[in-house]
């Protein structure tokens, strides 16, 4: 019986597998295809008239994306670490020290989660004018400086610490920022690094926020230079593959050095000790 749970489980893994990575596969074998090829119906992975580069360097002559790269490592990088510092200190004081108004702040925080984007888009693009921070980095990045997902995250994760720990370190005089530099925040590397890789991909797979905050060429990041490249150009699948899979593998690089990491911080956010 345990046999074929554990053949009906590998299967089922298996199947998945395929769902997900035949996608990433035929994007990759299409961007050295010549356009014909792609549209061939009924489809073929191998057949067809193989163009090695051609598709990479028609890409490149016709899209900065080398400029578009810098920009969205730029916004991606940036607002995910300053996320992070914000993140974690609101986490930590949510966490483990008690102050009045802490049950309300935690319930505005939590409401923050229930609005959509769509409902801010349009206060936010305001703001951003009013401060002068439209087509910047820095008006990329500040908006996306917190998050309320983060800071429940970052709070799940703090509850896990003994208690024991902070005790002993306020007995040999540490005080508040101490522990929470020097105790707490290297053991909770795990989260900080999942909550990374979490808020890295959807920096650099958003569309929508970019194309609101940005308007000239120069500060448009992958995603939405990519769009806009598609929906400018008739037949242009070869070169859009091509940026595609350009898109796709820093973030594929980074996912598989700190995967470690993330299963764990998947694992133990949320455990209570």
């Amino acid at each position: 019986m345990k046999q074929k749970k554990a053949v009906v489980h590998t299967l089922i893994a298996v199947a998945l597998g395929i769902v997900i990575v035949f996608p990433l596969a035929w994007v990759f074998i299409c961007s050295f295809k010549e356009s014909a090829d792609i549209l061939q119906y009924p489809p073929r992975v191998f057949s067809g008239t193989f163009a090695t580069l051609k598709q990479y360097k028609v890409m490149l002559s016709r899209l900065p994306i080398l400029n578009y790269a810098k920009n969205t490592v730029i916004f991606a990088v940036g607002a995910s670490v300053v996320e992070i510092l914000f993140d974690s200190m609101a986490g930590y004081a949510l966490a483990r020290m008690e102050f009045k108004g802490k049950k309300m702040i935690s319930i505005i925080i939590l409401s923050a989660m229930m609005l959509p984007f769509v409902i801010l888009m349009i206060p936010l693009y305001i703001e951003i004018f009013k401060f002068g921070l439209l087509d910047t980095y820095a008006g990329l990045i500040l908006p996306r400086a917190a998050s309320a997902y983060g800071i429940f995250m970052m709070r799940s994760f703090f509850i896990t610490l003994p208690k024991n720990l902070e005790e002993a370190a306020r007995v040999d005089g540490l005080n508040e920022y101490g522990i929470f530099l020097q105790i707490m925040l290297p053991l909770c590397r795990p989260a900080m690094i999942t909550m990374f890789i979490f808020n890295l991909t959807m920096c650099w797979n958003d569309l929508l926020y970019p194309l609101l905050l940005t308007s000239s060429s120069k500060m448009r990041t992958i995603s939405s230079g990519l769009a806009m490249f598609v929906g400018s150009r008739v037949n242009e699948f070869g070169p859009a593959m091509a940026a595609t899979v350009c898109a796709l593998l820093p973030l594929l690089i980074v996912y598989l050095f700190a995967q470690k990491y993330f299963i764990e911080g998947i694992a133990t956010t949320g455990m209570k000790e």
